[in-house]
C-alpha cells in the first residue's frame, strides 16, 4: 500500500525562537514536512515560488508587510498553495480582509498542538478552518459589512464570490436548528454537547446533516447562513 505524501509546509513568522519552537512541535507529525522557513514577507514570497508548498502558515505581524497584506502576493506565486494565519491578532478586521485575500483558514497561536496540526491537515484538503472563538467574530464581520467580509471563505475555490447554499427540501429537525444557533455562536462541538446535554459523537452528526442538508461545506458557512437568516 503506498505511503501517503506528506503535506509540505512553509512557516513564515519573525519570531526565531518562536518559528523555532514551531517548527519542531510540526516535525513531531509524520504526515508533515516543514520545506522552509522566512521572517518576513519578501522571503516568504521568494521561498514559496521556489518549494510550492502544500500549505503556508502565515503570522499576520510581520516587519514591512503584514501577513494579511502578504496573502494575495503569496497565491500569486503559488497558487496551489493553502494559506492558514497563525497569529496572536484577535481582530475581526484582520480575521475578515485574510479570509476575502484568499486565506484558507485563521487561527489563534494559543491553539493546541494536536489541534494545530490537524487544522493544517483539513487546510491542506481545501477545507476552511477558523479558530471557535473567532467564529462570533466572524459572524459579526458579516453582520457590519455584508458579503463582501467573508469573500473567499463562504466558497476558497471561487475567490470573490458567495455562495448562496443550495438547500435540499429536507427541513432541519428541532434538535439540528438547535445546533445551528450554537454554532452560529461560535461554540466548538464539546461546548455544543454540554449545552444541548448531548453527546459530543451525536453532535458531528448533526453538523454533517446540517451541512449536507443546506448544501453547505464548512462550520463557517454554517455560521454565516444561520447569521443571514435572522436579518
Amino acid at each position: 500500500m503506498p505511503t501517503l505524501r506528506p503535506v509540505s509546509l512553509l512557516v513564515v513568522d519573525d519570531h526565531n525562537l518562536f518559528r523555532r519552537g514551531l517548527v519542531a512541535l510540526l516535525g513531531q507529525d509524520p504526515g508533515l514536512q516543514v520545506v522552509g522557513e522566512a521572517g518576513d514577507a519578501a522571503q516568504a514570497m521568494r521561498l514559496a515560488c521556489a518549494l510550492l508548498p502544500d500549505v503556508i502558515l502565515l503570522d499576520n505581524h510581520l516587519p514591512g508587510v503584514t501577513g494579511v497584506d502578504a496573502i494575495r502576493g503569496l497565491r500569486e506565486v503559488s497558487p496551489a498553495s493553502r494559506v492558514l494565519m497563525l497569529t496572536v491578532s484577535e481582530d475581526a478586521q484582520d480575521l475578515a480582509m485574510a479570509l476575502r485575500n484568499g486565506a484558507q483558514g485563521y487561527l489563534l497561536k494559543t491553539i493546541d498542538g494536536d489541534l494545530l496540526a490537524q487544522a493544517i491537515h483539513r487546510a491542506a484538503a481545501g477545507e476552511p478552518v477558523v479558530s471557535p472563538e473567532l467564529m462570533g467574530k466572524l459572524v459579526a464581520a458579516f453582520q457590519s459589512q455584508g458579503a463582501a467580509a467573508v469573500d473567499g471563505a463562504l466558497d476558497p475555490a471561487l475567490p470573490g464570490k458567495a455562495q448562496a447554499p443550495a438547500q435540499s427540501s429536507t427541513p432541519l429537525s428541532p434538535r439540528e436548528e438547535d445546533v445551528l444557533r450554537e454554532i452560529a455562536r461560535g461554540s466548538s462541538n464539546k461546548e455544543i454537547a454540554r449545552a444541548l446535554d448531548i453527546a459530543e459523537t451525536t453532535v458531528k452528526i448533526h453538523v454533517q446533516h446540517i451541512l449536507r442538508k443546506l448544501g453547505l461545506s464548512s462550520r463557517v458557512q454554517a455560521a454565516v447562513y444561520a447569521s443571514d437568516r435572522q436579518r
